[in-house]
């Protein structure tokens, strides 16, 4: 099992891992999600924020979350609030930043990222503060909320 800084959550049944620099806005987008999904009628539950504990299991990735934060999200400036929650579980996609500045416009097809040795997931791209992060992430990966 391995530590990383990242956000994990499940919307329906597809497991999105945030991750990437810090202050890009992981936990807020990561809740925008899941309160977007919920205003949609769409399951979607926090696994862990902040600290993300990785393993295999059968050759999938799963994501659970350290005891001693279990159910809590920092949502910078507002400060930590605590959420609906489940345990563990199976990661889809890694959720990273997008270049705003024009760079990179169109990510590469089929991109993965590691992220921890050992650990590679299909990339899923935003720019940061997108008012709407889940219909984008939907639009580009449809199994999301299914």
């Amino acid at each position: 099992m391995i530590n990383i800084h990242a956000t994990a959550i499940v919307i329906g049944k597809t497991g999105l891992l945030f991750t990437g620099p810090s202050g890009w806005g992981k936990s807020m987008t990561a809740f925008t999600c899941i309160v977007e999904a919920r205003r949609q009628g769409v399951f979607s539950v926090l696994v862990a924020d902040d600290q993300v504990l990785l393993s295999k299991q059968d050759g999938a990735i799963t994501a659970a979350c350290p005891p001693a934060i279990a159910g809590l999200i920092e949502l910078r400036g507002t400060g930590i609030v605590e959420q609906d929650h489940i345990t563990q579980a199976t990661m889809h996609f890694a959720v990273l930043p997008a270049s705003a500045t024009g760079e990179n416009r169109i990510p590469p097809e089929r991109e993965t990222v590691v992220v921890a040795a050992g650990f590679e997931l299909p990339v899923l791209r935003l720019l940061p503060n997108l008012p709407l992060p889940l219909a984008v992430l939907m639009a580009k990966a449809p199994e999301i909320g299914s």
